[in-house]
């Protein structure tokens, strides 16, 4: 089975019968939360699962001597996958740390201003709110549009009333909006202010070019999308607006001990790094960058935009389901309310028919959820190793076990 993406006039084939052989998880689920976690592919797990061989056989030092041109090769992958510089990326364990590297390190005082978006993560918010009790910041929350997106002219006029720093998710963990970050850039760069874009959802889901963006720092996991190792992430840093701010946190890789007294931090993005980090994650997520790169990001979004309007044609037959996803621009999440039912319950239901779903609470975003009268959502969030025949056995099952329930 092949599927035909049409780009401008070329045509391009994703073989899906072979990327499914290719991810083991295939065979034994089916995986509808890439959103959480997506099934790696074979290639992926060698890479990582031969490297943590190699430690145990020859020495974990050793190991990482020997494979030191695949760990290097890391940086020039991953930029290629954003449309960055090789120096401009750092590996962090994950997106959330990736994200707190950055913001933790900026400088806020009283008065200065953070604007955000209502579909925010829980996270970001937290560390908005602990910044702003420690330091005086003022959070703004910039309302949304009648699309459900962040409100491009409400930005415009807050930001001319001053701010720090713009900072929103590229992609909400609780549906299928993507916001324009790109508009965001432009209203954030021609008014100089830095721009932060957390793109866990993101990054291996849809084309992500962080020149055309315009961010100065952008935060990704591995495990999500782009299908790499859990423990596996990156930042990246763009050197011209951000290389001289100094990272929160410091170690011996990040900087260097010049004198009893002093020491000088290195100038690339590699000085929001730890010394000892998880090698064989690099080398599982170069290996997981390497795949989409090969794919082509613009296939693999125009697979996941067919799957996810597919999905939610699908779903919007069922009675007592109400689709709940917001934007524009929908992308490969998507999240649906069921009737009188308990969502969490449903899910496990599903799951003992080895079907892989979530549910989406307040606690994840809540703002966006409790603002709309939303408890929780279930979430199903495809990848390209989903097919049509899977999501027709998906909504069948949900349908069955919600009507077993009622």
């Amino acid at each position: 089975m092949s599927a035909i993406i049409h780009q401008g006039s070329a045509e391009v084939t994703l073989d899906i019968d072979r990327l499914r052989a290719e991810t083991p998880g295939c065979a034994h689920v089916l995986h509808l939360n890439a959103a959480g976690s997506a099934l790696p592919s074979r290639r992926t797990l060698d890479a990582t699962v031969n490297h943590l061989r190699r430690e145990a056989e020859i020495g974990g030092y050793e190991a990482a001597a020997e494979a030191d041109a695949e760990l290097e090769g890391f940086y020039p992958t991953v930029a290629r996958l954003v449309g960055a510089q090789p120096g401009e990326i750092a590996f962090v364990e994950n997106a959330t740390r990736a994200w707190d590297l950055a913001f933790y390190s900026l400088d806020f005082r009283p008065g200065d201003r953070i604007l955000t978006c209502v579909s925010e993560y829980s996270s970001n918010y937290i560390s908005y709110l602990q910044v702003a009790r420690k330091t005086g910041a003022e959070i703004v929350v910039v309302p949304d549009d009648r699309h459900g997106q962040i409100d491009l002219a409400a930005l415009e006029r807050e930001i001319d009333r001053g701010a720090k720093l713009v900072s929103i998710s590229h992609v909400p963990t609780q549906g299928g909006l993507v916001q324009p970050a790109e508009a965001v850039g432009k209203i954030a760069n021609d008014a100089g202010v830095l721009y932060l874009l957390d793109a866990c959802q993101s990054v291996g889901q849809l084309p992500v070019d962080v020149k055309a963006i315009g961010c100065d720092f952008l935060s990704v996991t591995g495990r999500k999308y782009m299908r790499g190792p859990r423990g596996t992430g990156f930042l990246y840093a763009k050197q011209a607006t951000t290389s001289r701010i100094e990272p929160i946190l410091l170690d011996n890789h990040a900087a260097k001990w010049t004198d009893a007294n002093a020491y000088t931090v290195r100038e690339d993005a590699r000085r929001f790094e730890n010394w000892e980090r998880y090698f064989a994650g690099v080398i599982g997520l170069k290996a997981a960058a390497d795949q989409a790169n090969e794919l082509g990001m613009d296939a693999i979004w125009a697979r996941l935009r067919t799957l996810a309007d597919g999905l939610r044609e699908r779903l919007s037959t069922v009675k007592g389901v109400t689709l709940t996803d917001l934007g524009k621009v929908r992308g490969a999440i998507v999240t649906f309310a069921v009737d009188g039912a308990d969502h969490t319950a449903l899910k496990a239901a599903l799951r003992e028919r080895a079907i892989n779903v979530t549910v989406s609470t307040r606690f994840s975003s809540r703002l966006d959820l409790e603002g709309r009268g939303l408890k929780d959502v279930m979430r199903a969030s495809v990848h390209v190793y989903n097919t049509e025949a899977e999501l027709d056995r998906f909504v069948a099952a949900l349908a069955e076990v919600y009507s077993a329930a009622a």
